[in-house]
């Protein structure tokens, strides 16, 4: 494929553009425009077409031969063969080949009774002489129907086109025959439809060799009779015969430029007329998209480049083999592990913030502060078997004997046996750091991850010595509980027993002890009606039509729980007062993910308008755990089994008795057990956090900090320790090449955009006389002067119809606005030599004089 030297000369410069984009691996984005023919019927559209790609492979005829839209992709290839979008896998190499397929798919759609069909034809042709482009041949548009063709054919076609050439990325040829009227041509009404500021659209003129002998389209090619802003280029087509006899493409141009150097109309523009000029004003608009397109992919560049040059930086002069570099980068790892270890704990702040959950120190915190005194409260209420065990320890220590005094050793055994559960809970907290230090030292040494074996060894280092930290930690809290059951401190100032009040103490002085437990157990929610907590939660036990399904906003105070429709808190729609209210766990359903606790009254009353209980659903097991927590400090405690519930033990052996006196007995013993425990629940919830942070979290940050670089010493050979892993050596070697590229990318592209250069747009025209839409001119309908309707005339031809007569007085009539005309010749005999006064009326065919009898007339402006 020849014939377009333009298009030649921009393959290579696209191609070093797309070779450096394909090395970074960046898909770069011409979208180079399409180009569409438009135009009559026998306007010469085909013709058009081949000539700018070089080859000669469409059908030729009279008549309307182009019955279905060709959409013709050139596609960059070293080998030269085309393609049928219908036809997969079948390669022409002979272009008449081709052109024979086209005539036969469109008949075997269309028929061959001259029918037309809007379904494309769609033909690859590859070639090393082509860019990747995208080149349409539609059907001339024609105004009576023919053969198959139906009644609305104009119609149909205009749509067609319009659909084509209606995209901004489609530049626009519009091809008119030099032997027509030009004012009535489809193609220059259709492009002003599609693109009416002409910034598109090309008109081109053919068939000037078939003008009339005498006329010439001068005006119109210099853009001063019916104006365009891209203006008009004039070709010469070959004609059939020329077809016919196999007259090819090259000789045709030649043919072309001796006509424009020999005519004496187009003489002086001949550089600017013909097949060559029109490819290189087609050339020059891709080269002027090319460069548009270029800023955007330099910014693009340059942005890439600026990130990868820190990193690149390090890469510069590394070396694998080089033991201190090796060094270097370890002891830079250790160092960056241990700053990141401290933030993560101490939440001194970093460049990667865990934005979706908890981590780290504050997942610690909320395991102190939260969790831990929750497990802590449900182990310490089981009221029903505390009695029980209350009971029988008072009857025997009794024995046969019957007993006048409270025991105070019913009062030691079960205080002990209360004591020993809250083992459970405290070596629960510690597993559960445990496992939060390990997930941040694992996070921690993702950065080591380039040496993984210096990686899996420092986290099998650290991981080792939190287990021995563990143990520690373990065995220092069961001591802790082994000295809080070794030694009971009656004497304590909190304490409300035998200080206070004698064994032999009256029924109204076991009534004291028990208000006095019962004001200290109710005083912890006495905190003002503060906020507690707010965030949202959904009821899961209301139907769906009454808002059971979506999220309310809550906010817990110290007296109350409400709940509102969203966060701005002006739409309350409930209030639930805390007093005497419980909580306890729901069991998740099986299709269910939310997590759900349920608040009742102990007395079976109504909770919430017609439930005894208010379920509430949440999204995580933390946020349970948080609220469960938040709820403690408003004084409302775990599920519990209420006193009348556990009075009701007749079948069970020695339970309960129905002595009035074993049953005080009972009560002062619960109340003190209770005032007791309140002390030792309180001194572990604040002494386990402590003996956690001293002996393992502060101590394994010690350890990071001093001993971690020697055990890695002691630990094997650093330089096997050091082996890049093979994916790090290929993202080094990647980012180089990148880096590389990016360089050469961003020289290839100065390189281009000194060695292009960007044509203006041209200025707006005044165009005006072309109408749109529904004010085009109908058929036989007269317009504007134009070639065609006056051209065909002689020189010496008188015009046909005289302007209108100057009115009396000798003053010209008023111009009137109108679609501007360009200025007839000066006729001889009009008063005072005055120029016609412009009225607005049909258009009037104007004979361009022989160029050296043309008058010198002042211009309108246009």
């Amino acid at each position: 494929m020849a014939g377009n030297t333009g298009m030649e000369q921009l393959i290579p410069i696209v191609n070093k553009l797309q070779d450096a984009f394909t090395q970074l691996g960046v898909h770069m984005q011409l979208d180079l425009p399409q180009i569409a023919v438009v135009g009559g019927q026998s306007a010469g559209k085909s013709s058009v077409l081949e000539n700018f790609v070089g080859r000669d492979f469409l059908p030729r005829g009279s008549g309307i031969v182009t019955r279905r839209p060709l959409i013709l992709q050139l596609i960059y290839h070293p080998h030269e063969y085309g393609e049928f979008l219908h036809k997969k896998g079948d390669r022409y190499t002979n272009f008449d080949e081709i052109r024979k397929e086209i005539e036969a798919d469109t008949d075997r759609i269309t028929g061959n009774n001259k029918g037309i069909s809007n379904l494309p034809i769609n033909l690859r042709v590859y070639s090393p002489n082509v860019l990747n482009l995208t080149l349409i041949d539609l059907p001339g548009l024609t105004k009576v129907p023919v053969g198959d063709q139906p009644q609305d054919i104009e119609q149909q076609i205009r749509n067609m086109i319009m659909t084509y050439i209606s995209k901004d990325s489609c530049l626009i040829l519009a091809v008119s025959p030099a032997n027509s009227d030009l004012a009535n041509s489809d193609a220059l009404k259709l492009s002003k439809d599609a693109d009416p500021d002409g910034l598109r659209t090309i008109g081109v003129i053919t068939k000037l060799d078939l003008m009339d002998e005498g006329t010439d389209a001068r005006d119109v090619l210099e853009n001063k009779l019916l104006p365009l802003r891209r203006g008009y280029v004039g070709v010469v087509n070959r004609s059939q015969k020329d077809i016919d006899g196999k007259k090819d493409i090259k000789a045709a141009m030649a043919a072309e430029r001796k006509f424009f150097l020999a005519h004496p109309a187009y003489r002086h523009v001949a550089d600017r007329m013909g097949t060559p000029y029109l490819q290189r004003v087609l050339n020059q608009q891709l080269t002027n998209h090319i460069r548009e397109t270029l800023p955007s992919l330099r910014d693009k560049l340059q942005k890439q480049l600026l990130a990868m040059e820190k990193e690149v930086e390090q890469y510069k002069h590394f070396r694998p083999d080089d033991p201190s570099i090796k060094t270097k980068a370890m002891l830079q790892m250790i160092q960056q592990l241990q700053n990141d270890f401290e933030r993560a704990i101490e939440g001194s702040g970093s460049a990667a913030i865990n934005t979706n959950e908890l981590s780290g120190g504050a997942k610690i915190n909320r395991l102190f502060h939260e969790r831990f005194p929750y497990e802590i409260v449900r182990m310490e209420f089981d009221e029903k078997e505390l009695r029980r065990e209350i009971a029988f320890a008072i009857r025997n220590i009794h024995g046969i004997r019957v007993g006048l005094f409270t025991p105070d050793m019913a009062f030691d055994a079960i205080v002990k046996g209360q004591i020993a559960r809250l083992k459970e809970p405290s070596l629960k907290c510690v597993d559960l750091v445990v496992q939060e230090l390990t997930n941040v030292v694992r996070a921690c040494t993702l950065k080591m991850s380039r040496y993984p074996r210096l990686q899996e060894e420092t986290e099998r280092i650290i991981t080792t010595h939190i287990r021995e930290r563990e143990q520690i930690c373990k065995e220092s809290i069961l001591l802790m509980n082994e000295c809080e059951l070794a030694y009971m401190n009656t004497n304590h100032e909190d304490f409300i027993g035998f200080a206070k009040y004698q064994y032999q103490s009256s029924n109204s002085s076991c009534r004291s002890a028990q208000q006095t437990s019962e004001t200290s157990s109710k005083s912890g929610r006495k905190l003002g009606n503060q906020v507690i907590r707010k965030g949202y939660m959904s009821i899961s036990n209301l139907g769906f039509m009454k808002g059971g399904s979506r999220d309310y906003w809550f906010v817990l105070t110290s007296e109350s729980l409400s709940w509102f429709k969203d966060e701005e808190e002006r739409d309350k729609k409930y209030m639930l007062m805390l007093d005497g209210l419980k909580i306890k766990d729901i069991e998740q359903g099986f299709m269910s993910r939310r997590h759900v606790f349920a608040l009742y009254n102990p007395d079976q009353r109504n909770v919430y308008k017609d439930y005894k209980e208010l379920q509430l659903g949440v999204e995580t097991q933390d946020d349970m755990d948080s609220w469960k927590a938040s709820f403690l400090r408003a004084g409302v405690y775990p599920e519990k089994v209420s006193d009348s519930a556990n009075g009701e033990e007749g079948s069970s052996e020695g339970s309960t008795s129905m002595d009035p006196q074993l049953e005080r007995q009972v009560e002062t013993i619960r109340n003190l057990v209770d005032s007791y425990m309140k002390i030792v629940t309180k001194t572990t919830r604040d002494l386990v956090p402590k003996s956690l942070m001293h002996l393992m979290i502060n101590n394994t940050k010690e350890f990071i900090n001093g001993e971690l670089l020697a055990h890695l010493y002691a630990s094997g050979d650093q330089s096997s320790m050091m082996e890049e892993s093979p994916e790090e050596a290929r993202k080094r070697e990647e980012m180089l090449r990148m880096y590389h590229a990016c360089k050469e990318a961003l020289k290839i592209i100065g390189d281009v955009s000194m060695a292009t250069v960007t044509t203006p747009m041209p200025p707006p025209v005044k165009d005006d006389w072309l109408s749109t839409g529904q004010d085009s001119p109908k058929i036989g309908q007269s317009g504007p002067p134009s070639p065609g309707g006056s051209m065909r005339k002689p020189i010496s031809a008188n015009v046909s119809r005289a302007p209108p007569p100057v009115p009396g007085g000798g003053r010209p009539a008023p111009a009137i606005p109108t679609r501007p005309t360009p200025a007839p010749p000066t006729r001889q005999g009009n008063a005072g030599g005055l120029p016609p006064p412009l009225i607005p009326s049909r258009p009037v065919p104007i004979v361009p004089p022989r160029m050296q009898d043309r008058p010198q007339v002042p211009q309108r402006p246009h």
